[in-house]
């Protein structure tokens, strides 16, 4: 099952909820960094077909790492489960983050980035 956190980067253990909006919870007594088009520049979601071996999976960190700098690797290296979505996201701010979704929360990302 999905954690809807932020797995690697800026914002690392924060929660992620939200069925009408997501946003990043860093902190309680601040509203939510709104995963929208609004606050997020750039995305990338890092899909596979299937699992992969561990030397597929450096591979993947490898390529990962040339894409999207540490965050890719760490997004190359992570393994997709069924209804489990990983995504590299850039923040205007300059920050970035890498999350784990579950398809909920990532149907309605998609939609809010259109």
């Amino acid at each position: 099952m999905a954690q809807n956190k932020v797995i690697a980067g800026d914002y690392e253990g924060c929660p992620i909820m939200g069925f009408v909006t997501p946003g990043i919870y860093s902190n309680p007594k601040q509203p939510p960094l709104e995963l929208t088009k609004a606050n997020v520049i750039n995305y990338e979601i890092i899909t596979e077909e299937h699992r992969k071996s561990a030397a597929s999976g450096i591979a993947r960190g490898l390529v990962g790492g040339a894409l999207l700098g540490p965050v890719g690797l760490l997004a190359g290296l992570t393994a997709k489960t069924k209804g489990i979505h990983v995504i590299a996201l850039e923040f205007n701010d300059g920050k970035r983050s890498l999350i784990e979704i579950d398809e909920k929360i990532y149907k309605t990302f998609i939609q809010k980035m259109f």
